[in-house]
């Protein structure tokens, strides 16, 4: 667990906790954010509970947003849809190509933009790459599955540091 650019900047409980006043005293006015596992259910064209009203809230608070997934243009443009939000698909976090689209696409600077995702190998690695700060969500709901196992058990130890270095999630 020495490698640095899986350990997240910040951990917020859900996506819904990250507030304008905590962006803007952190001089952030753009969020990269993943969609399967951060604003919604893989598989699945609907929002977490609470995503809608925060996107209306940052978007009032002049905070821009833009997904940044792995996932293929089929599967990102339909949820994208759902929740009116641009977004870069096939991302290929984390390398940093879709981050550099996305940056493009939004006309901002990376040192005022926030990685946000539930996954330290793809979003947390992949703004690190860049220089981005990186911010953990929770996931959404429990993937079934070896793969999804090994993986957040690996992240569990990345999670049990933060909050022994920052007492608790955000």
């Amino acid at each position: 667990m020495k490698f640095k650019g899986y350990m997240p900047d910040y951990i917020f409980e859900n996506t819904s906790n990250i507030t304008p006043q905590f962006l803007s005293q952190n001089n952030i006015n753009c969020l990269f954010l993943d969609a399967d596992g951060t604003l919604g259910r893989h598989k699945k064209l609907e929002a977490a509970d609470g995503v809608m009203e925060w996107i209306d809230l940052m978007h009032k608070n002049g905070v821009k947003l833009i997904i940044t997934s792995n996932n293929f243009k089929k599967r990102v443009s339909a949820f994208a849809a759902v929740v009116n939000l641009p977004y870069v698909c096939f991302s290929a976090k984390p390398t940093p190509w879709g981050f550099f689209r996305a940056k493009v696409k939004m006309k901002i600077k990376f040192k005022n933009t926030l990685v946000v995702g539930d996954q330290l190998f793809t979003d947390v690695l992949g703004a690190h790459i860049v220089g981005m700060k990186a911010a953990m969500v929770l996931p959404v709901y429990h993937e079934e599955g070896f793969g999804f196992d090994i993986k957040r058990g690996f992240e569990q130890k990345y999670i049990d540091r933060y909050l022994k270095e920052n007492g608790e999630f955000l």
